[in-house]
């Protein structure tokens, strides 16, 4: 059987796979095989639009109708464009978007504008307007700014099926009239900074409740996160996940088309000292023409491991490039900054003994044992079609090879693993001199399956006394978990990792819990990281692990007397979290730092287990105040509960700033809910960060 007709069974099979995109998704995509959600362009349409590089790329409506000027009162950065002498109210800085633009799609648009006029109204009304040519004028968004202040100009507009776009132009204006008198109410100087024009990308923050306050899993909510590989460091876990988010496009009905993988190509960590509150990390860009391996086209289900090299402690990001291949990026720490070291793939058809022509070359798994000796474990599929007992129960297509001393290269050839019913997900782990390889079983491909050996789409093992086995079908032991669908009434496909925390076994893997939440039972492919204690017998086999929502215990309390990530979650609902400028406060200057957006009135987000010990006396958040009029409230131990303390986020909008509540000596271990309230159909603030002091 050929390659092509590999993959076009794999698309007939996609209820059983997880990535159609697989061994040669580009070469899918160009024969029109596969059809992708089209991502919504997330670049900025206008020029300059920050006024960072003077008026490049702006001129006055209407030649010689205003005066543009470059400014450096900016709303943010240190350049905006001050509009003088002007002769009418449509007078104001334009921009040409011709062949930016398109007919029946949707755009999102906006601007912050401010005058200053003494003798001018008190407050008046700006708009953003659209000028397709002769009189076809469109107003895209408007606002009442008060004078003095800062005002944002925001809305969202469709371009008609019908309209001539050829000669589109933008521009900031004040409020049309015909008969601009006196000037000073309609002619004032004004000052505009900040101009966006965006196709419109429908929002995917979750609104539903997609994990209910005392539940473990799925360990976040508020985004998707596969194939998580636990690394543990510095007192932490570390999961580094495939990001689903990426490719998640809900529409009006707030339902996505199903999850192909193919466009994905981030890598999502999130981190926990306590395995109950999750810090949202955001993503590395690892694959693509904008990632650190330029030439890898995917990043799927990684694998970390650290190694110190001529003293120089060093972390490795080990990814599955789709089907075909196998890369590494290098870090500096397990937040990074990352890097290529290597400059090409690790792990491809060329690699000695990696490939027979049918098995995939992905799934990386990663093992440093005792003596330094480091070994990669990848590979899968491997369905030759012909149905037999053989193929389907022992395809023979997962490999394990030595890594070099640098931990990205490869010595000698890869060895063949022989597990039952094999077909991806290879992870592997010590304990007690005993080696465990894990893997996801097929799902029968078109043969019989053997009564005597695993289930299909569940996650078994096997032991050996060597991390190079052999691993031969005597070496099988038993399952640690069956398929997400028999616990959650959705399957799919399967993926996990063993991780020892604080003295304690622990095991991950997905399921599509949030997504069956988000759509009121619908699973698309989208899937969240869970997490389960594991539990071995006396002869050291692993005890069954059973799906729940339940999660696991905490390990220790949440200690309050410093700055705490506000993207440090336990459970929310409502909000998002994005990366921003600047060192993150706890976590350093190497880490990326974010904070929580896209919060609404009504949104909320929660600490689990914060020891407040002998007394709290007040709690202060660092925030970015979007519009006037926002709290942020404190409850304890449920959301609904009294509050305890209402911070007024009353800073000038657009600046940030610390604000604080007196907090009236709570002491004890308190679940911490902050609920967000203020004006409807308004973005409130941003949130960076939290921090308490002692009474």
């Amino acid at each position: 059987m050929t390659d092509v007709d590999v993959r076009g069974w794999l698309v007939e099979r996609m209820t059983m796979r997880r990535r159609v995109a697989l061994v040669a998704t580009g070469v899918m995509l160009a024969a029109g095989l596969v059809t992708t959600p089209v991502r919504a362009a997330d670049a900025n349409l206008v020029v300059n639009g920050g006024f960072e590089d003077g008026l490049a790329g702006w001129f006055s409506n209407t030649a010689g109708s205003a005066t543009l000027s470059p400014t450096t009162d900016a709303f943010t950065g240190s350049g905006a464009v001050l509009v003088t002498n002007r002769t009418n109210t449509s007078s104001g800085p334009m921009q040409d978007l011709s062949g930016k633009v398109q007919a029946g799609k949707i755009y999102t648009v906006s601007a912050r504008v401010k005058y200053e006029n003494p003798a001018s109204p008190a407050t008046k009304n700006f708009v953003v307007t659209m000028h397709y040519g002769g009189s076809s004028y469109t107003n895209l968004g408007s606002v009442t700014v008060p004078r003095g202040q800062w005002g944002l100009i925001r809305g969202t507009f469709a371009v008609p099926m019908a309209q001539n776009v050829t000669t589109a132009r933008i521009f900031v204006e004040t409020q049309w009239t015909a008969t601009p008198t006196p000037p000073e109410a309609h002619l004032m100087d004004f000052t505009v900074d900040d101009v966006a024009l965006e196709e419109y990308t429908r929002s995917r923050t979750f609104e539903v409740l997609g994990k209910l306050p005392g539940e473990g899993n799925p360990i976040i909510s508020h985004k998707f996160g596969a194939d998580a590989n636990a690394f543990v460091h510095g007192g932490r876990v570390y999961l580094y996940m495939t990001n689903d988010t990426q490719v998640y496009y809900p529409g009006p009905d707030g339902i996505s088309p199903t999850n192909t993988y193919g466009g994905i190509n981030t890598i999502t960590v999130i981190s926990s000292n306590d395995l109950v509150n999750w810090v949202d990390h955001g993503e590395i860009p690892v694959a693509g023409p904008d990632g650190i391996a330029r030439y890898a086209n995917q990043s799927w289900a990684p694998a970390m491991a650290r190694k110190v090299i001529d003293g120089k402690e060093k972390f490795f990001l080990y990814f599955a490039n789709n089907g075909g291949s196998t890369g590494v990026i290098v870090g500096d720490s397990p937040l990074g900054p990352w890097r290529d070291e290597r400059g090409s793939l690790l792990i491809t058809s060329a690699t000695p003994g990696a490939s027979n022509g049918r098995n995939w070359l992905f799934d990386p798994g990663v093992l440093i044992d005792n003596d330094g000796q480091s070994y990669l474990y990848f590979g899968g599929g491997g369905d030759d079609r012909s149905g037999s007992y053989e193929n389907t129960n022992h395809p023979k297509s997962t490999r394990v090879i030595r890594l070099g001393d640098d931990m990205i290269s490869t010595v000698g050839s890869a060895e063949v693993i022989d597990a039952p019913l094999t077909f991806e997900a290879s992870h592997v782990f010590k304990r007690r001199g005993k080696y465990y390889y894990s893997y996801s079983t097929n799902f029968g491909f078109s043969g019989p399956v053997d009564p005597n050996g695993p289930p299909t789409g569940a996650i078994a093992y096997l032991m050996a006394d060597d991390p190079m086995g052999p691993w031969t079908p005597d070496k099988y032991a038993g399952v640690i978990f069956r398929n997400p669908g028999v616990y959650f009434g959705v399957g799919g496909n399967n993926h996990q990792s063993v991780f020892k925390f604080k003295g304690e076994y622990y095991f991950t893997y997905h399921a599509q819990t949030l997504n069956t939440r988000a759509t009121g039972g619908t699973g698309q492919g989208f899937r969240s990281p869970h997490i389960a204690k594991l539990a071995f017998n006396e002869d050291g086999t692993i005890q069954e692990v059973i799906g729940s929502y339940a999660g696991v215990d905490k390990v220790r309390d949440v200690n309050p007397y410093r700055v705490i990530e506000a993207e440090t979650v336990a459970w929310q609902q409502g909000i998002a979290t994005k990366k921003t400028t600047g060192a993150s406060e706890e976590f350093g200057a190497r880490a990326p730092n974010l904070v929580v957006h896209d919060v609404d009135n009504g949104d909320w987000t929660s600490l689990a287990s914060v020891d407040f010990r002998r007394g709290a006396g007040g709690v202060t958040a660092k925030v970015l105040p979007l519009v006037q009029g926002g709290q942020i409230q404190l409850r304890l131990d449920d959301r609904a509960a009294p509050v305890v303390a209402t911070i007024p986020v009353d800073a000038p909008v657009g600046e940030w700033t610390s604000v604080t509540a007196a907090l009236g000596g709570v002491t004890g271990v308190h679940d911490v809910y902050f609920t967000y309230t203020g004006p409807d159909g308004a973005d409130l603030f941003e949130v960076d960060s939290w921090s308490f002091t002692r009474s």
